[in-house]
């Protein structure tokens, strides 16, 4: 484990002489409401390593490192947003291993399914909802961790090889550019709109009204105990207060401490006690209505990229996602931000 400034100093050289370096990232958002970095999970050839940013040392020259390389990460969306978030690292180049695979019509890309696949190895399980936090790391964590970027270059290379025979390697360089542009998007939160939780939308206006006093309540608690908000009370037992409280019922979390019981009794009644002008109302349809002539373009896109994904044995959703088709049947002046060229020239747009 690298954990001091001259630890990381005789890495970096390792470093220096690779084009390819396999990354991937460990964090503790199953543990804590404010999520931290980890881990860093480090593989050239011949070498892995894990780097601690939990430690007290300076990582600045590792993303130096990094981003003078192509980095191998399998599914790259969530760790590049967090070595962004946490050590202000931009790639400039990745290959990501699960893109490769579904472009070669690969169904099963999780990495234990591509490890077995290609190398017959059966990766440990267990460690996957672990408090990657705790320090010293167990041993067995330790060598799950390493797992995750010790077959990726083999992995990087067979997988390239196969989209070269396939006539998909510029597909793939095209999807991995996007891959890119798509992480370096930050993601921000409506407040007005992120207490609308999986089941909200079947709740009336009051229940709505509540929901949303509870959900900020829970929301409050949960960074004040710096625990994720499921730790407080889990979406569905949310969803049942609020209905209850809506009800007339009086819900009792008995395994809510005093004062937080209290609290959330008090939330309801916010919710309940609010003036009819100020409920909740349910968000309007974003874009406008889609018209006939629009449900038929879409609906042509679709039966084109379901005929064209059969004849590549490719998922139809990884040619275009249902939604970017409805979008360019709406508007085709966006076909060019929302699909790729070799998705738009199989799509023949």
């Amino acid at each position: 484990m690298i954990q001091t400034d001259s630890q990381l100093a005789e890495l970096l050289p390792k470093l220096e002489t690779v084009d390819r370096i396999a990354v991937d990232t460990e964090a503790d958002s199953l543990h804590c409401y404010f999520e931290k970095l980890c881990l860093i999970q480090l593989s050239v050839p011949g070498y892995d390593c894990l780097v601690d940013p939990l430690a007290n040392f300076d990582l600045a020259p590792l993303s130096e490192a990094l981003a003078r390389k192509e980095i191998v990460l399998q599914g790259a969306d969530f760790d590049l947003r967090l070595l962004r978030r946490s050590l202000g690292f931009v790639a400039t180049r990745i290959f990501d291993t699960v893109i490769a695979a579904r472009l070669l019509g690969i169904r099963s890309f999780s990495l234990a399914a591509l490890v077995e696949q290609f190398f017959g190895v059966t990766l440990p399980k267990g460690s996957q909802k672990a408090n990657w936090a705790q320090r010293p790391l167990p041993r067995h964590m330790a060598e799950y961790a390493i797992n995750d970027t010790r077959y990726l270059l083999p992995l990087a290379e067979k997988l390239e090889t196969d989209l070269r025979e396939r006539g998909r390697l510029e597909w793939f360089r095209q999807s991995c550019e996007r891959g890119l542009e798509q992480a370096a998007v930050q993601r921000t939160k409506d407040d007005e709109e992120v207490w609308r939780i999986a089941g909200s939308g079947k709740l009336g206006g009051r229940a709505c009204a509540v929901l949303r006093e509870l959900w900020q309540w829970r929301d409050r608690e949960a960074q004040a105990a710096d625990r994720p908000s499921f730790h407080i009370l889990q979406n569905h037992l949310l969803l049942r207060a609020a209905e209850e409280f809506a009800a007339g019922g009086n819900p009792d979390h008995r395994h809510f401490s005093a004062r937080r019981r209290q609290g959330f009794r008090e939330a309801a009644e916010r919710g309940l006690h609010l003036p009819e002008s100020e409920l909740p109302v349910r968000p309007k349809r974003r874009g406008t209505r889609p018209t006939r002539e629009m449900e038929r373009a879409a609906e042509e896109l679709r039966r084109r990229r379901d005929a064209v994904a059969n004849v590549h044995g490719l998922d139809p959703s990884l040619i275009a996602p249902r939604g970017a088709l409805d979008a360019v049947a709406a508007d085709g002046s966006r076909t060019d931000a929302l699909l790729v060229p070799w998705q738009r020239s199989l799509l023949e747009l």
